[in-house]
């Protein structure tokens, strides 16, 4: 068994020595994800709009609060979420960073005063890390406020706003498309590098002399599963490194976690792509086959656009492709903070998936 396992590390090494010597590979396995996180991180960093992206959760009944919304969703600077109806609700899109606050209207806002004036006090809900939102916001209802008060009273100002942070941390665009370009850079690194080295190699015959020697199948994979991890690690690391720098991700997890988790995601997209590289005589099989695969992983499972903005039956669907539990789990460890035990559904849905893909990819190898 050591000899067994030393051929395995032998192999280890050759691949990952090849790919580092490879410049097209390098380009596309480190530099090519690099050139998405620069655009797409100026993408979500460049959204300097004027305007707060608010909901409204009116609780009041009086025609006065009824009439303070509807002036407010005529304002310059509040766009108001109208298919927000809850304040759970809201506070969900919060989190996700759809929203910037939340004015809540209590049930007796605008109910009419000792003074026969309108009366009440507003109140604006945001999170822990969207504060400058949050007051800015809140600003601007006193002024909205304060136009309303002297028009009702010159001694005492009826109308009034409060603010209230929750305990919960919100993400930025950025940091929720983040996990996204991570999903992206490990379907480069587990389909792509396989679907494009295995058809070379069974045509320069190869594959077909290491057939002929004691080198079994599961050697071969693992070899390939470990080279890929380490080469997935140095990937990513380095797209860690620039979010961090230049785009300020705000990662909140345990990063020995977060590599745990990635070298399970690249093992378990490796098997689709040792699966159709495996199978594949040439690159005329293997490309487009890849394709097929490749490109509805990507638009369905959350890598350049969130889910959350589809269907909710299409959402349902995806759920059980084998990227969008990687894309889950990277985003939950990576920038919400979760842990490695709070991510059971994905967890078990890639060992799933694992063993499928790997089961096939085991029946479909072809040494030539």
């Amino acid at each position: 068994m050591r000899k067994k396992l030393y051929t395995v590390w032998v192999f280890t090494r050759l691949g990952t020595k090849r790919f580092f010597r490879d410049k097209l590979a390098i380009f596309f396995g480190i530099l090519f994800p690099l050139i998405f996180l620069f655009v797409f991180g100026g993408i979500s960093g460049g959204n300097s709009a004027p305007n707060f992206t608010v909901a409204v959760i009116n609780k009041s009944v009086t025609p006065f609060a009824k009439d303070f919304v509807g002036q407010l969703g005529k304002s310059e600077v509040i766009s108001i979420e109208e298919a927000v109806k809850s304040e759970a609700q809201a506070t969900d899109l919060m989190g996700k960073g759809q929203l910037d606050a939340t004015i809540v209207l209590p049930e007796t806002f605008g109910e009419i005063g000792a003074d026969q004036y309108p009366t009440g006090k507003a109140q604006v809900v945001f999170t822990q890390n969207n504060t400058q939102a949050g007051q800015g916001l809140a600003t601007a209802l006193e002024g909205q406020f304060a136009s309303l008060n002297q028009e009702f009273t010159k001694v005492q100002a009826p109308l009034s706003v409060e603010t209230k942070q929750t305990n919960q941390m919100s993400l930025s665009n950025f940091d929720y498309a983040f996990a996204g370009l991570l999903g992206f850079a490990i379907i480069g690194m587990g389909i792509f590098g396989p679907i494009s080295v295995f058809p070379e190699l069974k045509k320069q015959g190869i594959l077909r002399r290491l057939h002929t020697t004691p080198l079994k199948v599961w050697q071969y994979f693992l070899s390939n599963m470990l080279s890929q991890a380490a080469i997935g690690l140095v990937s990513l690391a380095v797209m860690f490194a620039v979010a961090i720098s230049v785009f300020h991700l705000k990662v909140t997890g345990n990063y020995l976690e977060i590599a745990l988790f990635v070298i399970f995601s690249i093992f378990t997209i490796l098997g689709i792509g040792l699966a159709i590289g495996g199978w594949a005589s040439n690159e005329r099989q293997a490309q487009p086959l890849g394709q097929i695969v490749v490109f509805p992983l990507m638009f369905l499972s959350g890598t350049f656009f969130p889910r959350f903005i589809m269907p909710e039956w299409l959402q349902n669907l995806t759920t059980f492709l084998p990227l969008t539990p990687v894309i889950d789990g990277l985003r939950l460890l990576t920038t919400e903070g979760k842990h490695l035990l709070d991510l059971g559904p994905q967890l078990g849905l890639m060992a799933v998936w694992t063993i499928v893909i790997y089961l096939l990819a085991f029946k479909l190898f072809r040494w030539e």
